[in-house]
């Protein structure tokens, strides 16, 4: 199915917009010259309850909807609460997709995540690798939230003809990020864990794991223009994947995020916490024949990160 073609004064509802990835494409859109952008805040609009959920949907009639809402974390958050993980995802992408099929959106846009993929599936990962193989134990409950969203957009759009698309990112960070060293992820764990040492005048930075694990990374700005560029260019209920095409090791990463941010101390890898996926690195060849390609380099994107952390601690 195709649908009509998005313009300036599209109501675009854009759920879950101050997370980092939500609130990088309300700039994007902005930016772009979108003037009816929707969006609430949790005390607005709770998605997780479904009667608020279709009245706001009954009410405002949006014509596109982003779902960028979502519960997410590092290791540590996944694995001591995948069930909070798993029912609070679930709920909340069932709301949303189900009222926008039921309120005429013409088009929905459903962000997953990488996690979705096999452990152990063949690199860089490709866009038919999904349910292959048995996912990583330590973020699979959100992985199988994720999953059962990307399935029922492509039953609706199956069963009942709707414009519901799926992308795929790849690990990200930016601006918005969640810099707590008990939930977030390992750049901006990495990019804490370093300042503090810097200011403290610490001379070691411990970091999680082996350092052997190889990961990909992107700005969530390229993340926020790959979804507009999708949005106006792509139909298909088939899944695709949103990354940089360039991995490195978790030592590489945090030497970088040293260097990046002036810290000469040492790092000191603890073994004794989990490594995660051996590798994660997806295939963007379907996203570049399309025409998208990532343009922010991870050492601009760390700079930039910090600054928007430097910011925010004030």
């Amino acid at each position: 199915m195709t649908s009509a073609p998005m313009n300036k004064e599209s109501k675009i509802f854009v759920a879950g917009h101050r997370g980092m990835v939500g609130s990088a494409i309300v700039r994007r859109l902005e930016a772009e010259g979108f003037t009816q952008i929707l969006t609430r805040t949790r005390s607005e609009l709770d998605l997780l309850a479904r009667t608020s959920v279709r009245r706001f949907f009954e009410i405002e009639r949006p014509d596109i909807v982003v779902d960028a809402a979502a519960r997410v974390g590092g290791i540590a958050a996944n694995s001591a609460s995948p069930v909070e993980f798993l029912i609070e995802n679930l709920t909340i992408q069932n709301n949303v997709i189900q009222a926008s099929a039921d309120f005429g959106v013409a088009k929905f846009l459903f962000l997953g995540s990488s996690c979705i993929y096999p452990k152990l599936a063949q690199q860089p990962i490709s866009e038919d690798s999904l349910l292959t193989g048995p996912l990583e134990p330590t973020n699979d409950a959100y992985a199988l939230a994720k999953i059962a969203g990307i399935k029922l957009c492509q039953a609706y759009a199956k069963q009942y003809g709707k414009n519901f698309i799926s992308g795929m990112p790849t690990n990200l960070y930016g601006p918005n990020d969640n810099f707590d060293l008990r939930t977030s992820h390992v750049l901006p764990a990495l990019i804490r864990k370093v300042h503090e040492a810097k200011t403290n005048g610490a001379r070691v930075v411990s970091v999680w794991g082996t350092g052997v694990p190889r990961r990909e990374f992107l700005h969530v700005d390229d993340l926020a223009d790959a979804c507009l560029f999708l949005l106006k260019n792509y139909d298909s209920p088939e899944i695709v994947n949103i990354g940089c095409g360039e991995d490195f090791t978790i030592r590489e990463l945090a030497e970088m995020v040293c260097e990046t941010l002036g810290f000469d101390g040492d790092l000191e890898f603890d073994a004794s916490k989990p490594d995660g996926t051996p590798r994660k690195l997806l295939n963007i060849e379907k996203i570049r024949s399309l025409g998208w390609n990532p343009r922010i380099p991870l050492r601009q994107g760390i700079l930039d990160a910090y600054n928007w952390f430097l910011k925010s601690a004030r």
